[in-house]
């Protein structure tokens, strides 16, 4: 004879047997999570979707566009930006100091450039992104003439000559990274046409170098946190200009 646990009362007032507990089995608790990680892997492509299409409108848009303009003022007033059109030096700015911020805006506006589309009205020169733990950045475009190395009379040797150069601030790595190799084809921070503002006139480097920072630095340190929430850290880069 079965014996029935009697634990509740119908409403006809007999005790009836109590309902099993039943929790999830291994199968379903294995679907759920291969849902939830499905979910999951999904979100983090979609962000890394639109965090590169924003580095490449940074590319094709920002940084393009200020090498067109910068080109469109020497076409168009025959001198490099903020050089004296009486006594000209061929150097941004006379070379007495950075050209930025507003006073280069004034500059290219003066001459009549259009500039490109910055992150709002008056900020041409900077441009608002996402690093990879999704915080804000800025990059931020100036314009200086400063020291570089190019290639000396021997194979192997460099000397330190005076280039123009776009000045690009607060860039990640990754942002830095894809504009070296969209530019230069390789990500290299000693050679090529864009280069880190530290290793741009070192004549006594002969190989190839990395950039100081990467995405898992803190913004403001050198050292590998790894941490998700924190800001990442960024660099500073030079692109040579053409005259």
């Amino acid at each position: 004879m079965r014996i029935l646990s009697l634990d509740r009362r119908t409403s006809a007032g007999i005790w009836a047997p109590a309902a099993r507990q039943r929790g999830f089995s291994m199968l379903e608790l294995s679907i759920a999570l291969v849902v939830i990680g499905l979910i999951v892997g999904a979100i983090a492509i979609g962000r890394d979707l639109q965090r590169n299409a924003s580095y490449q409108r940074i590319s094709s848009s920002f940084v393009q566009g200020w090498l067109m303009a910068y080109d469109a003022y020497v076409a168009g007033t025959g001198i490099v930006p903020g050089d004296s059109a009486a006594a000209p030096t061929g150097r941004v700015n006379g070379n007495t100091s950075e050209l930025c911020g507003n006073a280069m805006l004034n500059v290219f506006q003066a001459a009549g450039i259009r500039l490109p589309q910055g992150r709002a009205e008056g900020q041409a020169d900077r441009y608002a992104y996402l690093d990879s733990n999704g915080n804000p950045q800025e990059v931020q475009v100036c314009f200086q003439n400063v020291s570089w190395a190019e290639p000396g009379a021997a194979v192997g040797t460099y000397v330190s000559r005076p280039r123009n150069v776009m000045v690009l601030r607060q860039m990640t790595p990754a942002l830095a990274s894809l504009l070296d190799a969209q530019i230069d084809g390789n990500a290299d921070a000693r050679f090529g046409r864009l280069r880190e503002n530290s290793q741009a006139n070192q004549v006594a480097v002969v190989n190839g170098v990395a950039w100081s920072v990467d995405e898992r630095m803190a913004f403001g340190s050198a050292n590998a946190t790894t941490l998700d929430e924190s800001q990442v850290a960024v660099v500073t880069g030079w692109l040579v200009m053409n005259r």
